[in-house]
């Protein structure tokens, strides 16, 4: 049995599926960000909300990443207020960040089992972390709203850090942060690229979890462990056996 625990979220502990295209979004986040002053067309504001993600990403220090940086998304929804001449406090960029993503939601709802999942580890003398690739803005308040936010022993998120799985250096980060041994650590995911191959580059076993979310393996296959159904619960017999 392994002492550490790093989860993937999205696709591993919980099944989302979001849409940023829809007009509807666009539509009434134009109409959020005027009652903020901030006056905007909606195609204008799709450009220009595409023209700060990229401003963003290009503004990560080198330093931080290997290949492809993370951005901070929080300093784009600041940015399409203060474009416009109006303010922008870190508290109303955070409740807009929060509002564009309620509104790109289709649902979001925790595997069945995974709260078991999670629990039954701690209470075997496991920790449970999370290494997730996503928007701290975004994924801190879901995780409150799944309830699973304190079931964590730690929680490292790309935007946070500058980069992203499969970079090494994400791996780097989780492990130094938290003093973890990489023989007793393990991922899990359901990526075979950032979940697999990236926790295999920085020297960790792997369980492979295939889920709806999953993307169609192609590449070469470096899980030590596979679970192809998406059953948590028979991760959690492999995990505890």
């Amino acid at each position: 049995m392994y002492k550490n625990y790093l989860f993937d979220l999205y696709g591993t502990l919980v099944d989302i599926h979001t849409d940023e295209g829809k007009k509807s979004l666009w539509h009434g986040f134009k109409n959020l960000l005027a009652m903020y002053g901030a006056k905007y067309k909606t195609k204008e504001l799709q450009r220009k909300y595409n023209e700060l993600c990229e401003k963003a990403k290009k503004a990560v220090p080198a330093t931080k990443y290997t290949d492809e940086p993370e951005p901070e998304l929080l300093d784009v929804f600041k940015g399409l207020v203060t474009e416009k001449g109006a303010e922008c406090s870190d508290e109303l960029a955070a409740f807009l960040a929060a509002s564009f993503r309620a509104m790109s939601l289709k649902y979001i709802k925790l595997y069945d089992g995974a709260l078991d999942l999670l629990r039954s580890l701690k209470e075997a003398g496991g920790k449970v972390y999370l290494l997730s690739n996503a928007q701290s803005s975004f994924t801190k308040p879901e995780l409150k709203l799944l309830g699973i936010y304190d079931e964590f022993d730690g929680i490292v998120i790309s935007s946070d850090e500058g980069c992203k799985k499969p970079d090494i250096k994400f791996y780097q980060t989780i492990l130094k942060r938290y003093k973890l041994k990489k023989s007793e650590t393990i991922m899990i995911g359901n990526d075979y690229i950032t979940d697999i191959k990236g926790s295999h580059d920085a020297g960790l076993a792997s369980l492979y979890l295939h889920t709806n979310i999953s993307s169609e393996i192609e590449g070469e296959f470096l899980a030590n462990y596979k679970v192809m159904d998406g059953s948590l619960k028979k991760v959690k017999k492999l995990l505890l056996k």
